[in-house]
């Protein structure tokens, strides 16, 4: 049976944590294990979350956060081109490798997609090149990479990671609720 996807609740926080972990040893997803898990998987400017889950727990995330416009830098700024004073940006994507298989990122991505297109935000988000699972799935989903630059954290190499800036196919066709 296919996993499902849901809001997630505050009960769902230990399964995210488990599949975080999981996520963490295959794929070093975050680099570094941060010390508060569930906080870090709950960001300040977090909107909404999902989880996706099958019959034996959380199988997936996702998270949208909503951040200043300003915050953004200038070659992502100008491909969002919004009018507003705040953006979407996917956050805390991941799918373990029991999840795999299924679709579930994919999936997770259009569930994010849609519920930033209700609220009218525009959405963008950021990818190591290290993931290019990642990287090759939000391309074949129709992200537009606009920009490229060295974060101040490391990757697993121990260099400043490259960082991806990529911006959905609905700002690309003005489809974000201006």
């Amino acid at each position: 049976m296919k996993p499902s996807i849901r809001s997630r609740t505050p009960h769902d926080m230990d399964g995210c944590v488990e599949a975080l972990a999981a996520v963490q040893r295959v794929d070093r997803y975050p680099v570094d294990w941060p010390a508060d898990p569930a906080r870090w998987l709950t960001p300040a400017d977090l909107v909404s979350a999902w989880v996706a889950l099958d019959d034996e727990g959380v199988v997936g995330h996702v998270g949208l956060s909503r951040i200043p416009l300003a915050s953004l830098g200038p070659a992502l700024a100008q491909a969002v081109g919004a009018s507003g004073e705040l953006v979407g940006a996917v956050t805390r994507l991941f799918v373990t490798p029991r999840g795999r298989g299924h679709g579930l990122a994919r999936d997770l991505l259009a569930t994010v997609r849609k519920d930033a297109a209700a609220r009218g935000l525009p959405l963008v988000l950021d990818v190591s090149d290290e993931g290019q699972a990642a990287v090759a799935l939000y391309e074949r989903a129709g992200w537009r990479r606009v920009a490229s630059a060295r974060a101040r954290w490391l990757n697993s190499a121990g260099e400043h990671a490259l960082v991806h800036s990529y911006v959905s196919p609905d700002v690309q066709n003005g489809l974000h609720g201006r």
